[in-house]
Order: structure tokens, then sequence, then C-alpha cells
């Protein structure tokens, strides 16, 4: 008994080493951007783990007004917007249909779905711009401008339709975890089926559906091959804006600003992340005692 409290103990201990260790490897890093980002031009030639003389809030000003960090933020947050309301609006229906309902094909449309999930997009962006290209031609005489490149809200739409397989696959193996019950006992209520889904289902799939939010606001916050391709123009997002931004800042010199634009980035995902954790986090308990 005494050997198996032992071996109990320093297994709890080896794990808080390695969760310690794993916290670390992140924090350190992110604080250190922070700290630079807070730094004078000339304390960058020094040793790169000394404070800050002082707190420099100017990088943050040249760095979202002059190096233009402020119109790309203001971007990727449309786009990331509204590629989230895209793939909810559509996956939501299609997976609570796919779990419930047993309609001709949809063995079909599972497999495809499926198969979806082993296609890297980045991999097919390329087709995805000529097509784009293609449609814009077909419309010059309507649009001479064009449409279709260079458009945020077709960015959304893309990001959206390639997320379409994963979000459709988690919230499909969610809602057919649900016991029918509870739609029986809605239906007898005088529930509608959309009011079945969206009172009843979805309240029941909040870890699932928070767990895909969570996942696709990752993907489109940092994509970059994609916005790079997709928007060649000055409306780019803020991974494409940032890489603009180093470039420049290497001829410059001035690395508060670039770190700075660095903290940009960083920023919205962690307060993201901070604002969802505890509800993803209740879920999955609810959902643990539940089962």
């Amino acid at each position: 008994m005494t050997t198996i409290n032992t071996r109990a103990r320093a297994g709890r201990a080896l794990t808080y080493v390695l969760v310690t260790a794993i916290a670390l490897a992140i924090a350190v890093p992110v604080g250190w951007v922070l700290l630079a980002s807070l730094k004078e031009k000339g304390e960058f030639y020094g040793s790169p783990w000394t404070l800050p003389e002082g707190l420099r809030l100017q990088n943050y000003v040249e760095a979202f007004v002059d190096a233009r960090m402020g119109q790309y933020f203001f971007t990727s947050v449309l786009v990331t917007a509204l590629g989230l309301v895209f793939v909810v609006t559509v996956s939501v229906p299609a997976a609570y249909v796919i779990a419930r309902y047993d309609f001709r094909g949809r063995r079909i449309v599972e497999a495809a779905l499926l198969a979806g999930l082993f296609v890297n997009v980045n991999y097919i962006v390329v087709p995805i711009f000529l097509m784009l290209v293609g449609w814009d031609r077909a419309l010059v005489d309507v649009l001479p401008g064009g449409l279709f490149i260079d458009n945020p809200a077709v960015l959304s739409l893309v990001y959206a339709a390639t997320s379409i397989p994963f979000t459709i696959y988690l919230l499909t193996a969610s809602f057919r975890s649900i016991p029918v019950d509870y739609e029986e006992a809605a239906a007898l209520d005088g529930a509608s089926r959309f009011q079945v889904m969206v009172r009843v289902m979805l309240p029941m799939a909040r870890p699932a559906l928070t767990t895909v939010v969570l996942f696709n606001f990752l993907a489109y916050w940092n994509d970059f091959i994609i916005a790079l391709t997709l928007l060649p123009g000055d409306g780019k997002t803020l991974q494409v804006g940032l890489l603009n931004l180093m470039t420049a800042q290497k001829a410059a010199a001035d690395y508060g600003r670039l770190y700075a634009g660095m903290v940009i980035v960083i920023v919205p995902v962690l307060v993201f992340y901070a604002l969802i954790q505890r509800r993803l986090i209740a879920g999955m308990a609810s959902g643990g005692v539940k089962g």
C-alpha cells in the first residue's frame, strides 16, 4: 500500500512539473514580447532580458496608426466574426438533420463530410483563387472593380466553407449523444423542430458548440496564406499586416513598434480564450456528470 501511495505521489509530482514546464514555455515568450513592446529603440542593443526603463506606450500608437495595424485589426475582427456566423448558421441545422433524420443519401453526405476533414485548405488555395478570378472576369461588364477578390466577406465565406466538415462532424457526434427523450418531451409540449433544435439541442450541445467556435476562431484569426492570397489589396488582415511591419522594421530597426504589433495580434486570442474557457470547462464537466 505504501508503495502504491509513493508511486501516486511521484506521478502527481511529475505531472505538476510537466504542466509547470509547459506553462512556462508559453508564458515566458509572451511575457518577453510584452516587455519588449514597451522598450525604447536603444534598449534593444543591450541584453534582451533587461526590463524596460520606462513604459513607452508610443510604440502601440505608432503600430496602430502609422503602421496601419488598427485597420488590419478591424479587418481581421470583421472576417473572423463573419466566418463564425456563417459556419455556425450552416453547420448547426446540417448537423442536426444528419444526426436525427434518416433520409436518402445520408451515408453519402456523411462520407463526403468525413473526406473533407482530410483536405488541407492551404493546398487548394490556388484553385480557389483562380475560381474567384474567373468569376470576377465573368462579371467585369457589370462590376468592373471586381467582387470576389479583395473582399473580406468572400474571405469569410471561404473560411466557413473550408471549416464546415470539421464543424458538422463534431456537432453531429454531440447531437447523437443526446437522448431522444428530450426531443419527444419538447414535441409533446408543442415545440416545432426548429424550436427543439434551438431551445433543447443547442443548450445541451454547448460544449461541442463552444469547442468548434474556439477552434474555428483560432483558425480564422491566425490564417496567413488564404488571407494573403484572397486579399491582395490594402485591406489586409492582421497576420499579413504584421509580416509587412516585420519587413519594414528590419530596415528601420524600430523593434519596439514591431513587438507592439505582435502584442496586438496575441491579445485578442488570449482575451477570447479567457472569456470562453470557463463556459467550455463548465459544459464539459456537466456533460461528464450526466454521462
